[in-house]
């Protein structure tokens, strides 16, 4: 495959931290190969901007095998960028045409304020997990695999939701900052199976009291957060959170 190079105009979002007040920066970055990802793209900025004595731009990232969920960047208004179910360590420039203007930057979100530059503090998501987000074990040698017979059915939907790699994604395409498909994954995928009933009721109530102790929005129903999970967890998850939560409410020891 031949490598085509592209000439790009960069429009990046850069704060030097959370109570500064940030801006646009325009650069101009040539010969970038289209077999680059996006990340690699801005690492090659990054190396001109140290060359040209200026400050590297800030940006999460970690395994870059679409895995980890650091890699969170608004591209032209996408979350992750045009391609679906896919992260922006995983987006490749190939999807861009010489000459193009690309607008990059963070999450936004009250729940998510900016670091630095492109780098927010997503700690929101560990405190809701944190809340209710386990199962209780008793300590000893490891039970057998097939001691709880678990249908296919509830199998699959469990791994389906255990995709979630906690990006927020969902959080940055919502017009509310919904966490409602975060929250829905990791409740369904405890839920769903016979080892996480005991605290079923209880995780569903504090994962979402919690939930709306981070300011996070309200759900709008119009699916743009499975649109933009690059793990494609399914908005039929938020209905059984909200089923989870009812059952909970109305069941709920209040003695």
């Amino acid at each position: 495959m031949s490598t085509e190079l592209l000439n790009l105009k960069l429009k990046v979002w850069r704060q030097g931290g959370p109570d500064e007040r940030g801006q646009f920066r325009e650069y101009q970055l040539n010969g970038v190969s289209t077999h680059m990802s996006f990340l690699e793209m801005l690492d090659v900025l990054n190396e001109q901007l140290i060359e040209q004595g200026e400050e590297p731009v800030a940006f999460d990232h970690d395994c870059r095998e679409g895995i980890c969920g650091m890699c969170s960047l608004m591209i032209n208004g996408q979350a992750h960028g045009p391609d679906r179910a896919t992260t922006t360590c995983q987006l490749h420039m190939r999807r861009f045409k010489d000459g193009d203007s690309i607008t990059i930057e963070p999450w936004r979100a009250s729940a998510f304020p900016v670091i630095k530059d492109l780098v927010v503090d997503r700690s929101a998501f560990d405190r809701i997990i944190s809340s209710g987000g386990f199962v209780s074990v008793n300590a000893g040698n490891a039970p057998d695999g097939n001691a709880i017979p678990v249908p296919g059915h509830q199998q699959e939907k469990a791994m389906d939701a255990a995709a979630c790699i906690g990006c927020g994604a969902c959080v940055a395409a919502c017009k509310n900052a919904s966490a409602m498909l975060f929250v829905s994954a990791k409740v369904s995928q405890l839920s769903i199976l016979p080892q996480g009933k005991p605290e079923r009721s209880q995780r569903v109530l504090s994962m979402v009291a919690q939930m709306d102790q981070e300011s996070f929005g309200a759900c709008t129903n119009t699916s743009e957060c499975e649109a933009a999970c690059p793990a494609e967890i399914s908005v039929s998850n938020i209905a059984r959170l909200n089923r989870e939560y009812l059952k909970a409410s109305l069941t709920a020891d209040v003695s």
